[in-house]
């Protein structure tokens, strides 16, 4: 064994850095976290590629002294401990004291800081942990820290990076986190020199969701606030009709800290049980408040996942303000009054009026004499009655001499004047056709087949051999009964569906049918799948779903796959995205993968829906025939029952 050797300083932070500083967005959610300790009205946040060239995040707090600046950047410096005892009531976001210094040991970072009350502020660059020296600067109130050139001295975390479109979402998710949290301060963010967007800091958390996760989000919401145990809840939920296709739109906030838990998320969808489609999920922005002493934020480096020291009060609280919101419902709005109906201008004519020949021409002669199949708004007001043969002439013989030659009929039809000139047009053309309809055309010759021919056609043909199995019937609108011989077949219609889908995605070598949305819709996503399905627009386009980058976490879809409800477009696309996260982006083939699975599914006959006798056959013979055993997720498609095995159920064997 080796001599045990004490880590010299640097490589210590190094160490610390890798548990706290994991990406950029571990970056700007730090420094964030200490401007909201700071007491900030105004905080912006500026990131250039991803985050990995530069993060600058910009407050209005109240500063670091001078004397302090150098002091902020060692290990386990903070303001918001004194004693043991403070661990147990923690009412900060940040309080370990080693965001700062990790973050130096792995950057080049410059502050800029001034005290409220002070003249003037003061500056300390650091490169790799090592400062130089403070230095006095003209800078406003409050504290300005610039992160440049991340993990430029451990380059073997670079290649853990994701690229800049997803590192950049992973801050904007950050951003939008923190603003949710506190309401009442002003976050601007700013991606590559763009704003993205910006919050009031009203305190009015509804105006901050809008902000942040979009209209079409916000307007989807419902108001929650109650209490019970000492434990409160206040924020939004989703209406039950507004489900997603996955939980990213589900935001909790415990003492104001953003937090991912599983308890939380468990006891908001139970309170949407039987309220909400299988396979959709609540979105949600939930304030959880209690005692200090009664929750643990201590369990985690980043400080995402806390623990409660009653997990069941909590859970129960939780569920029962949201049931009770969910059972209230809204009020409707008042509608408004329709408006008073105001008389038309031009009153409505009577529509058989007539008028005289001389007139009507008049009306439809251009200067060479040829008839213009426009009737002009006048029409109206003139009288009279209108053979048919004065008006339509039917060209004879062609050639540059042709005239026209009147028709033969003299019946007289009354002119219409509908409120369309077409209207009337057709009308009088319909009593030319009933008067003398058109020539009839010669028959088409029929294509005929030599009798050796067809005789010789139809020795080709082989009969069809029965199959070898019977379909038998449907139970549960889900599972498909065949017989086979002695055994019986229970099979899974939309599982064998499903792997039939993906199959044929798979190996299909041709383009993707697609339909054209009449309207490009525009699909609202949480900044991480939008991200993740930005990075694969050339494979979605493969596939039939032309999208594209519309800017604030959204994409402008054009067209989505033929065989796919346009309905269901946004659904299919957050879930694409949901595994897409999961495989990540250096995982061509998986993420290929990701994409069809979904498709395939969502393309498929599902279980509870009624299906014809047709459909149902020819998914047995794929099932028969052993081309389909297994669903793409792995899952048997279906289960043979013997003879002997439904015997020995009745006791017959």
């Amino acid at each position: 064994m080796e001599k045990i050797l004490q880590l010299p300083p640097h490589i210590a932070d190094l160490i610390a850095a890798g548990e706290v500083v994991e990406r950029p967005a571990s970056v700007a959610k730090e420094l964030i976290e200490n401007a909201i300790d700071a007491g900030a009205a105004s905080i912006t946040v500026e990131i250039q590629n991803g985050g990995m060239a530069s993060i600058r995040v910009s407050d209005d707090g109240v500063g670091i002294p001078e004397e302090d600046l150098a002091t902020a950047f060692l290990r386990h410096a903070t303001s918001k401990l004194r004693t043991a005892e403070d661990l147990s009531a923690i009412g900060t976001l940040g309080f370990r004291g080693e965001a700062l210094a990790a973050i130096a040991a792995v950057s080049r970072l410059d502050v800029f800081s001034r005290s409220r009350g002070r003249d003037t502020g003061a500056a300390l660059s650091l490169e790799g942990g090592v400062p130089g020296d403070v230095t006095a600067a003209g800078c406003p109130e409050g504290t300005t820290m610039v992160v440049r050139d991340l993990f430029f001295n451990t380059p073997a975390r670079l290649k853990f990076m994701k690229k800049d479109s997803a590192e950049g979402a992973a801050v904007a998710g950050v951003v939008q986190h923190l603003s949710l949290s506190h309401p009442h301060i002003a976050f601007h963010f700013i991606k590559d020199g763009q704003s993205q967007f910006r919050t009031p800091g009203d305190s009015q958390l509804k105006n901050a969701v809008y902000a942040a996760l979009g209209r079409e989000f916000a307007l989807g919401l419902l108001s929650v606030r109650g209490s019970g145990d000492g434990i409160g809840v206040e924020g939004f939920v989703s209406r039950p009709l507004c489900g997603r296709g996955n939980r990213a739109m589900q935001v909790f906030f415990v003492n104001g800290r953003f937090v991912k838990s599983q308890l939380l998320t468990a006891a908001l969808e139970e309170a949407y049980q039987n309220q909400i489609m299988k396979g959709r999920f609540p979105g949600c922005v939930l304030h959880i408040t209690l005692p200090k002493d009664r929750v643990d934020v201590n369990v985690h480096p980043a400080k995402t996942v806390v623990k409660f020291v009653n997990d069941r009060e909590v859970f129960s609280a939780v569920c029962h303000v949201v049931r009770d919101a969910l059972d209230a419902g809204e009020t409707p709005a008042e509608r408004e009054a329709p408006a008073e109906v105001r008389p038309t201008a031009v009153p409505k004519r009577d529509f058989y009026q007539q008028m005289d020949v001389r007139s009507f021409r008049e009306a439809h002669t251009d200067r060479k004499g040829a008839f213009v199949t426009s009737v002009p708004p006048v029409a109206s007001e003139l009288g009279g009655r209108l053979t048919v043969s004065d008006v339509f002439r039917r060209p004879g013989p062609a050639g540059p001499a042709a005239e026209t030659r009147p028709l033969t009929v003299r019946e007289s039809v009354p002119l219409p004047t509908a409120e369309t000139p077409a209207a009337a047009v057709a009308a009088v053309a319909a009593a030319v056709e009933a008067v003398e309809p058109p020539p009839a055309k010669e028959p088409a010759a029929l294509p005929l087949t030599p009798p050796d021919k067809e005789e010789a056609k139809q020795d080709t043909l082989l009969p069809e051999e029965p199959a070898p199995w019977r379909f038998a019937g449907e139970v549960l609108r889900t599972y498909i009964v065949a017989e086979d011989g002695a055994d019986v077949w229970l099979i899974d219609k939309h599982a064998a569906h499903e792997r039939i889908n993906f199959d044929r995605l798979r190996t299909h070598q041709e383009p993707v049918m697609v339909q054209q949305l009449l309207t490009p819709e525009i699909l609202r996503l949480s900044a991480e799948d939008a991200a993740a399905l930005s990075e694969h627009l050339t494979l979605l386009n493969q596939f039939g779903f032309e999208a594209e980058d519309f800017g604030g976490g959204s994409l402008l879809l054009r067209s989505i796959p033929a065989d796919l409800d346009a309905a269901m477009a946004a659904e299919t696309l957050e879930e694409i995205a949901q595994k897409l996260r999961t495989v990540g982006s250096a995982d061509g083939e998986g993420a290929r993968d990701a994409l069809l699975h979904t498709m395939a599914c969502k393309a498929a006959i599902k279980g509870g829906w009624k299906s014809d006798e047709r459909e149902l056959t020819a998914l047995i013979g794929k099932v028969q025939s052993g081309e389909v055993r297994y669903c793409p997720h792995g899952r048997p498609v279906a289960v043979k029952l013997t003879r002997y095995e439904i015997e020995r159920m009745f006791k017959r064997a």
